[in-house]
């Protein structure tokens, strides 16, 4: 079994916290990706689960084990590092081959699961080579090969593309996703890229200073992230956010915005007025905005930026942060300067209060935040 568990997981650094009571659910066969900015705290998680740094409260089980005390090399996980780390004196099928001898396999068996291997992830022509001889997608091919070749519980993967050019990451991000299908293992993979984690991951696990922000599905935490921080690390371009102040004219409830005031939909007002807010921040995606004749926001057209396939018009609304609107390439765009109305469909908007950034949904029960 693959299912990888942590409960209240801690680990501290000269005091302070690196990942602070990390409670998380790995099921079997999952490909989970934690993922936040550097320094989150996410490599430090995943160094935890290896048994390569020591917890200072918490469990993690693997399995069915409890692995606290268990050494690395007793925990059944395989690692791929960010920097391959293959050994330079030795050949392709050596490197491979090593986690095998290690475990004193025999001879005839390390040869067939390094030829296995080295079918499964298109190396069979470079065995006879040596890591200098090869391009960096190639290395990174061997060090997943080292990996699987003896069938872990759990793979664990820390930015193993980040040194890969784009077009190659882009490829290689394909195959690991194809691996992960036909090996049908757990993995847990570490990166600081979205566009990795909103494609490759099963779920997301998303950190901010050593804290989970939120464990969703890539499409979930898209549409609907838990607070400000997911909001604004999600998307690309980001999330517009506008704080301003809640006002009220009978049943209707809006948010003053620089620029003027958008009207909140029915259920969100009401949660607003039960919890009686006075200041929120308004969200809207970059797709989501429009600009048409009776847009609810007065905006001026700082920059056109023309991408090829669409179209990113930055407007200033009297005043930073920036608003994004992104456009097909097929629309009319405006000149730089221009005087433009901005509006969106108010199912689009995602509601955050000012002071703790945590969403305010329809969905979850007054104070409480959602998971």
């Amino acid at each position: 079994m693959g299912q990888v568990v942590l409960s209240g997981v801690t680990k501290r650094f000269d005091g302070l916290a690196a990942v602070d009571d990390l409670t998380l659910d790995v099921a079997d066969r999952e490909f989970l990706v934690l993922l936040g900015p550097s320094g989150c705290g996410k490599s430090t998680a995943l160094r935890m689960i290896a048994g390569l740094e020591e917890i200072d409260e918490g469990t993690i089980w693997i399995g069915d084990r409890v692995v606290n005390d268990v050494e690395a090399r007793d925990r059944d996980i395989a690692m791929v590092f960010q920097t391959y780390a293959l050994y330079p004196h030795m050949t392709v099928a050596a490197n491979i081959e090593f986690p095998l001898k290690a475990r004193k396999v025999a001879p005839d068996e390390r040869a067939r699961l390094v030829t296995e291997a080295a079918e499964t992830l298109g190396l069979s022509d470079l065995l006879d080579r040596r890591p200098a001889q090869l391009s960096g997608g190639q290395r990174q091919r061997v060090a997943l090969a080292r990996a699987i070749v003896r069938r872990p519980a759990v793979f664990l993967m820390d930015e193993p593309l980040s040194n890969l050019d784009a077009k190659l990451r882009v490829q290689t991000r394909a195959e690991l996703v194809d691996l992960h299908r036909r090996l049908e293992a757990t993995v847990i993979y570490v990166t600081h890229d979205q566009v990795e984690a909103m494609t490759m991951g099963s779920r997301i696990a998303i950190l901010d200073q050593g804290v989970l922000q939120q464990v969703a599905p890539p499409q979930e935490v898209y549409e609907r992230p838990a607070n400000l921080f997911v909001a604004r690390f999600i998307g690309n371009p980001p999330m517009n956010t506008m704080a301003g102040e809640v006002v009220q004219e009978g049943a209707d409830v809006g948010v003053r915005l620089r620029g003027g005031t958008i009207p909140l939909p029915s259920g969100i007002a009401g949660v607003v007025r039960e919890r009686d807010l006075a200041e929120l921040i308004v969200g809207v995606r970059p797709e989501h905005v429009t600009m048409s004749a009776d847009g609810f926001i007065e905006a001026t057209v700082v920059v056109v930026e023309s991408l090829g396939h669409e179209r990113h018009v930055i407007c200033d609304v009297a005043g930073p942060p920036f608003v994004i609107v992104r456009q097909s390439i097929d629309e009319q765009p405006p000149a730089e300067g221009d005087i433009v109305r901005l509006s969106t469909e108010a199912d689009s908007l995602h509601v955050f209060e000012a002071e703790t950034g945590e969403r305010v949904d329809t969905d979850v029960p007054s104070g409480a935040a959602p998971t």
